[in-house]
């Protein structure tokens, strides 16, 4: 076995996650390839969870809590059992333009990361302080850097460029940038495994609904569109996030309302999406009150649907050849309403949900479109943590 640490810090949180991996676990174990991503046909057996957990509230004044990262990560690594030690992979939101893979940390990748933190101000910061709390606490074990964005790097010019001053573009890196990126990469190339067939020969629609939602056409397990943007506020309807609108709503609010800047952020980013329209983020409670008959939760839900179905369509279009849609994360794995009003009206372009499987209890991989269906649609549960081990992985164990 070989172990390795997965560190998620955020602004107020550490997430993290033990694993044990076996041997042949370890191998090729980056984005884009098979054999890293366990629980499917053809592939490896799954790493041992040794532990898991999160830390939160991090500096926010309340008694008991950790003042910062430092302590609560020297907290967390107190109580694991970290004896051999092989790495420790952090979660990185934003790598920009400058990392299109997985990183060993060194200073020179700790100073670029901070050099994007304009870029991700809410979240690189937090990912910085994780990485130097561990390299203090852990000297000599190698860190990894594994960066959201890097699997949406394959996208495009026509698909990554927004059609704004091509200079102001360049001076301040205007640019789609796509995130959820370890999640796209583990559940296509689940996808892949569950219908049986070579990553290579698979296009898949994968859709990351959450609290935070993203979709992503995904073609031979290279990402070709994603909805997120410059920022993770772009696409889908969100928990809190408006998704797409239009821009100048943002100086309708300034001029008119007289609302600042700061404010119009924080409506944007923490008072819009599903918690805007209906006044809750959660879609288990979204669902009990439109099953109730309540009006505005009956809307969020429709919105939310539609900009999903919306989405679907354009991917269809953009991959020319579609062989699977993938639902993930929480809503995506088990909210089946969702997947099915999603997906309703879409039967013209082989695109169907059979309402038995879909609403059976089951959980795990599996597809829930009717037998024969020219477009299978799955259920694919996703592995962040995972596949940011194998991606340290890959990194420690070098070239092959």
């Amino acid at each position: 076995m070989t172990r390795v640490l997965v560190l998620n810090c955020g602004s107020s949180s550490v997430k993290y996650r033990l694993f044990d991996v076996p041997p042949n676990a370890q191998a090729g174990a980056g984005a884009g390839t098979a054999a890293a991503a366990p629980g499917g046909a053809g592939e490896v057996a799954a790493p041992l969870v040794v532990a898991t957990g999160v830390v939160e509230q991090i500096g926010e004044r309340v008694p008991g809590a950790p003042r910062d990262h430092a302590e609560a990560l020297a907290a967390v690594m107190s109580d694991l059992p970290l004896e051999g030690l092989t790495a420790v992979g952090h979660r990185v939101v934003h790598g920009g333009l400058t990392f299109t893979t997985p990183a060993l940390v060194d200073d020179a990748v700790l100073a670029a990361i901070a050099d994007l933190v304009p870029l991700a101000p809410l979240h690189n910061p937090a990912n910085l302080a994780g990485i130097e709390v561990a390299r203090a606490l852990l000297p000599g074990t190698p860190q990894v850097a594994v960066f959201d964005t890097a699997f949406h790097r394959t996208l495009a010019p026509a698909a990554s460029t927004y059609a704004i001053d091509a200079a102001t573009a360049e001076r301040y890196g205007i640019h789609r940038y796509g995130f959820h990126g370890t999640s796209h990469a583990i559940v296509s190339r689940r996808t892949a495994a569950l219908l049986g067939r070579p990553l290579d020969e698979v296009n898949t629609i994968t859709l990351h609904l959450g609290n935070g939602a993203s979709a992503c056409a995904v073609e031979g397990g290279r990402s070709v569109a994603t909805s997120m943007g410059l920022s993770p506020l772009e696409g889908l309807v969100m928990g809190t996030r408006s998704g797409d609108l239009d821009p100048a709503i943002i100086f309708h609010l300034h001029r008119v309302a007289g609302m600042p800047f700061a404010e119009i952020d924080n409506l944007l980013n923490r008072r819009s999406g599903l918690t805007g329209l209906a006044g809750v983020n959660d879609m288990r409670t979204l669902l009990t009150r439109r099953a109730a008959g309540d009006r505005a939760a009956a809307l969020a839900f429709d919105v939310y649907c539609r900009r999903i179905r919306s989405y679907v369509g354009a991917y269809y279009a953009e991959l020319g050849r579609l062989d699977a849609i993938t639902f993930t994360a929480g809503v995506g794995e088990n909210a089946p309403a969702v997947r099915a009003a999603a997906l309703t009206g879409l039967d013209r372009l082989g695109i169907a949900v059979d309402p038995a499987r879909n609403d059976s209890p089951e959980r795990g991989a599996r597809v829930i479109s009717p037998p024969e269906a020219p477009v299978a649609v799955c259920v694919v549960p996703t592995d962040e943590e995972w596949e940011i081990a194998s991606q340290t992985l890959a990194v420690v164990a070098g070239p092959r």
